[in-house]
């Protein structure tokens, strides 16, 4: 079994996945993740089977999570024999192959767009659209794992999710000071 805990890192902070821009194409988006996913598990000795694949090209089809059971009614309109379990057991491998993100808050899942990459995701939903960006912050992760520590607790995961509203419901660009103008 691979090791899972996280170590701190001297990386630097990046944005992993920004939000969508107008007009943004999200064939692109599946078509890369789709290409890295095989990638991925033919040199991690994984099937990436076609329903496997259909769930990813789901998950990937906008920056909004998606749920499981409208993973199901999209694929029931495929195939009349598509049921839960299926779809639980393809999104269970590709949370193990990082492929994808579980959202707890939203029960919801999102494309990872650095699977090859081992990281602790930070997650920006938008309260309004339910758009996502996903941040890998290892300041914060490190901080995080300091203070576990402290307490002689190992983290081996770690996710946090933020909600609040994204640029484009903003009317907005991003900018580095709209946290320190903007109060909670």
């Amino acid at each position: 079994m691979p090791d899972r805990s996280i170590s701190p890192s001297n990386a630097s902070p990046s944005v992993v996945s920004p939000f969508p821009d107008q007009g943004h194409d999200h064939t692109r988006c599946i078509d890369t993740a789709i290409r890295q996913a095989e990638m991925l598990c033919a040199s991690r000795s994984r099937r990436l089977t076609p329903l496997r694949r259909r769930v990813l090209e789901l998950v990937w089809a906008s920056h909004q999570p998606v749920k499981a059971y409208d993973l199901l009614a999209h694929l029931r309109q495929e195939s009349a024999s598509a049921a839960p379990p299926t779809v639980y057991r393809a999104l269970d491998f590709l949370l193990a192959e990082r492929l994808i993100h579980r959202l707890a808050s939203l029960n919801a899942y999102v494309g990872c767009a650095q699977p090859d990459h081992r990281h602790a995701g930070q997650f920006l939903i938008c309260a309004q659209c339910q758009a996502v960006a996903e941040l890998d912050d290892d300041s914060i992760s490190d901080l995080l794992g300091h203070r576990a520590a402290e307490q002689g607790f190992v983290l081996t995961d770690q996710v946090i999710e933020l909600e609040g509203i994204c640029p484009r419901c903003r009317g907005a660009q991003p900018r580095a000071d709209a946290l320190a103008n903007d109060s909670l």
